[in-house]
């Protein structure tokens, strides 16, 4: 099993208590900014940092009643705090709780998901280097094409996990701005340094010209990032569905003692983790409509993107962190069947090798039209049947064997040439 690291889990962050918790820090430093600038004094900061708490069911209780969580949040603190409270939320407005502490949120969360990333760069770059040259078939439209490496297939999975490690690079610094702006973001009753000292404090950058809220294209980012890396996932688990069907079986997910496929069919073994993956990525998708459509509110606010960003915001982090770890498990425990591999690359004699074929014959003086008319014929009449073989084939043609020699067609069966110029990516890729 892979080893795990120590850190709370992706779902902690998107708890009711981390919500409230969020909104405190983003209060707490708007405070220390106003002492900073001599606006108010030590000794109410003190009875701030030592009395302000806050309870969920409290806060809940009170917004029964006054309709409005933000106000619900600061009574409930300000029952705690005593006089000193009145010093709290100075010249600032509901947003600039709500989305300064969501940034806080959005960014914890994006470290989790970079952690659980590396961990999936590192299983494949693992099992890229191991099979480096484990010969099998690729494959276009679903066809045999040409010989490649298992290694090679995995080399692109590790370089689309390299870009989704630079994609969540970005959009860490995206969304970790805060906003002290004030209504409608003017700065009217607020000092722009308040601002500039709580968001230090809270390691976010301020937003560059907030209205009344951070502009929804930044959570729009954060959701179609987190669907595109999901995709790439997918893409992964559909592969590995792909290899694992009975007449395909080149890969398999790990099956563990005990587990059962199918209460009816005793021998089946499912790729369900993959599959699980796959799904999950339609739900991903699925929220890349909603995050677009919040983008654009009414003149400097409404908060029609409030209520679908309670649930896509959580949903999206949790899921994507979620699938990352499936996905890093499924590689790492992945069977991996070189001999079905061989057998299949040389199905019906070896009909993959008809480029080869193709060159040496070109090489060697024929017309392209000719030899291509000529090894096609032979891989046609090769192509599933039951006694076709390809290279007895062209080995017994005469128009063949007149312009090359069985030392040539030996050559063409080889695999070394797919192999030839691997390094080139694997030093790209530092694998």
């Amino acid at each position: 099993m892979i080893e795990r690291y120590t850190l709370p889990e992706m779902g902690a962050i998107w708890t009711e208590h981390a919500k409230f918790q969020s909104w405190l820090e983003v209060e707490i430093a708007a405070c220390q900014a106003n002492l900073e600038l001599g606006k108010i004094p030590e000794s109410a900061m003190k009875e701030i940092r030592d009395k302000a708490q806050f309870s969920p069911e409290r806060i809940l209780e009170i917004e029964s009643e006054v309709r409005h969580d933000v106000i619900a949040f600061l009574t409930n603190l300000n029952e705690n705090i005593g006089d000193a409270g009145r010093f709290i939320h100075i010249g600032m407005t509901s947003s600039d709780v709500l989305d300064t502490g969501l940034a806080l949120q959005l960014k914890s969360s994006v470290k989790l998901l970079k952690k659980e990333l590396k961990i999936l760069k590192d299983v494949i770059r693992s099992k890229a280097k191991e099979h480096k040259n484990t010969i099998m078939i690729g494959r276009s439209h679903a066809i045999h094409g040409e010989p490649i490496t298992f290694g090679f297939k995995l080399a692109g999975w590790l370089a689309e996990t390299i870009r989704n490690e630079e994609r969540l690079e970005q959009l860490e610094k995206d969304i970790s701005v805060g906003q002290i702006s004030g209504a409608m973001g003017t700065y009217a009753n607020t000092d722009p340094e308040i601002e500039r000292i709580a968001c230090a404090h809270l390691g976010l950058t301020p937003d560059t010209a907030s209205t009344q809220v951070i502009s929804r294209d930044r959570h729009a980012n954060y959701v179609q990032t987190l669907a595109l890396i999901g995709s790439s996932l997918d893409r992964f688990a559909t592969e590995i569905r792909n290899l694992q069907r009975t007449d395909v079986l080149e890969v398999e997910e790990g099956f563990f003692k005990g587990q059962k496929g199918s209460s009816a069919m005793p021998h089946k073994r499912n790729p369900i983790r993959s599959e699980r993956i796959s799904g999950l990525a339609r739900v991903l998708r699925s929220y890349v409509i909603a995050a677009l459509e919040n983008v654009a509110l009414w003149h400097e606010r409404d908060i029609s993107h409030s209520s679908t960003e309670r649930m896509m915001l959580p949903d999206t982090s949790i899921t994507l962190h979620f699938m990352l770890r499936e996905m890093s498990e499924v590689i790492n425990e992945l069977g991996i069947y070189t001999k079905n591999m061989v057998k299949n690359m040389n199905i019906y004699g070896g009909v993959v090798f008809s480029q080869r074929v193709l060159l040496a014959l070109v090489q060697s003086g024929m017309q392209r039209e000719t030899a291509y008319r000529l090894v096609q014929k032979h891989a046609h009449a090769a192509w599933n049947t039951e006694s076709g073989d390809f290279r007895t084939n062209l080995s017994l043609d005469k128009s063949i064997t007149d312009v090359i020699s069985a030392e040539q067609l030996n050559d063409c069966f080889s695999t070394e040439l797919h192999q030839l110029n691997l390094d080139v990516i694997w030093e790209r890729l530092e694998i």
